[in-house]
């Protein structure tokens, strides 16, 4: 029997898959409907099935896609899937390798969430070097949520068992609905007007629908603006918010806010019956060290014989009171000196000398003097000629009807130019 046309199963289900994986509808598919058969494998990856009313396929998203899931999927949960189609070759079966999945009515708000998270990350309402810091131990810590529901109550018990010594103030708002974000607002700019160390910002878990509100632009600037620090605490932990990105620290859930904002108070209580063993410690070693430098200075040489520092003294002031004695006596030798060589000079001796030598020198000033004198001049026959009370010393300045005053040794005559020729 010739059996050479009959073809084995994994050849089919390689042919298939072949076929599937070059047909380019099948390599990028949206599909639409609801979970079932959930199971999340203890490797991260996500085995299910997508059904509806006209039909089923079974589906696989692996880790890496699987971490990028912005809620808890389950059975019946109602999703929008992308992914590839293809065939598993062990057991000939085609399924969904799903790349991307979204609850069903949020694609929207996926979308939405997404453009302003980039373009408030763009603006650097995110960046850390602007977030402020928690203190350790708040002695105030104001709440924004709903007054009624799991959120304020895991807040209030989880303060009270950590640190009962912490104030909390309720600030009560809407957390879902049309007008939460506008109420959470106020009570984050009214939580401002507080004394307040910490501010928690938060609900509980919910749809994305229901967390809404924490994705609106002016929640998350009314965050960023926030005098106070202010922890973020949406949701689950699988629930990330705009205000989760905005906040000076996010927590996973309302209890883990608490948990950050507040310290174990047993955790203090053991810090600081460290410190005070530190401190007696510290103390009695400085005690001990004190006492032993003050044994050391009774038992100087110094202290049991006080004498010896004024015998010290003593002896540096005679050193001293002879250093001052030989300037004192070095300095009366050299006056002593300069006065007689003055009293010997010649000037002292002869002083009529430097009058003489005044009197020639003051004789020949005068001299100088006399040959300088103008007068001189005009008693030898010569005139000073004056315009307009300036010297003049050349015809050229003189002209025709010119007034003229003419300086003699003896006075003055004024004249008018009748004429005048040029050498």
């Amino acid at each position: 029997m010739n059996d050479s046309k009959y073809l084995s199963v994994g050849a089919i289900n390689r042919y298939l898959k072949s076929r599937f994986d070059n047909d380019p509808n099948l390599q990028k598919v949206f599909i639409k409907g609801e979970i079932s058969n959930f199971k999340r494998h203890t490797t991260g990856h996500l085995y299910f099935s997508i059904k509806d009313e006209t039909g089923k396929i079974n589906a696989i998203m692996f880790r890496t896609q699987a971490n990028k899931v912005l809620f808890e999927p389950m059975d019946g949960s109602k999703v929008l899937i992308t992914g590839r189609v293809s065939v598993y070759e062990a057991t000939g079966s085609y399924q969904i390798y799903v790349e991307e999945m979204l609850e069903d009515g949020v694609g929207n708000l996926y979308l939405a969430f997404e453009k302003l998270k980039q373009e408030l990350a763009k603006e650097g309402l995110f960046d850390e070097a602007k977030k402020k810091k928690i203190p350790k131990i708040p002695e105030t810590i104001g709440v924004v949520t709903a007054p009624t529901g799991a959120a304020i109550k895991d807040i209030l018990s989880t303060i009270k068992r950590r640190f009962p010594l912490t104030k909390v103030y309720l600030f009560p708002a809407l957390v879902q609905g049309d007008q939460a974000a506008s109420d959470i607002v106020r009570k984050i700019k009214q939580a401002n007007t507080y004394p307040l160390d910490v501010l928690i910002v938060g609900r509980g878990g919910g749809s994305i629908e229901d967390l809404w509100p924490f994705n609106e632009e002016i929640v998350a600037r009314a965050i960023y603006e926030s005098k106070i620090p202010v922890i973020s605490a949406v949701g689950h932990e699988i629930d990330f918010t705009i205000s989760d990105f905005v906040a000076d620290l996010r927590a996973p859930t309302p209890t883990g806010a608490a948990e950050m904002a507040v310290p174990n108070i047993n955790d203090v209580i053991n810090n600081i019956e460290q410190l005070k063993i530190r401190l007696n410690e510290s103390i009695y070693k400085k005690i001990n060290y004190q006492k032993l430098y003050l044994d050391s200075l009774k038992n100087s040489y110094v202290i049991k014989n006080p004498m010896i520092m004024y015998e010290q003294q003593k002896q540096k002031i005679d050193v001293m009171q002879e250093k001052i004695k030989t300037l004192i006596l070095h300095k009366l030798d050299n006056n002593k000196t300069r006065l007689n060589n003055l009293k010997n000079g010649y000037i002292m001796i002869n002083p009529e000398n430097l009058y003489a030598n005044q009197k020639k020198e003051l004789v020949n000033i005068i001299a100088k003097l006399e040959l300088l004198n103008p007068l001189k001049v005009l008693k030898r026959g010569y005139t000073i000629t004056y315009k307009d009370n300036h010297v003049m010393n050349s015809i050229n300045d003189i002209n025709t009807g010119d007034k003229l005053e003419l300086q003699f040794v003896d006075g003055k005559i004024k004249t008018i130019v009748e004429s005048k020729e040029n050498n």
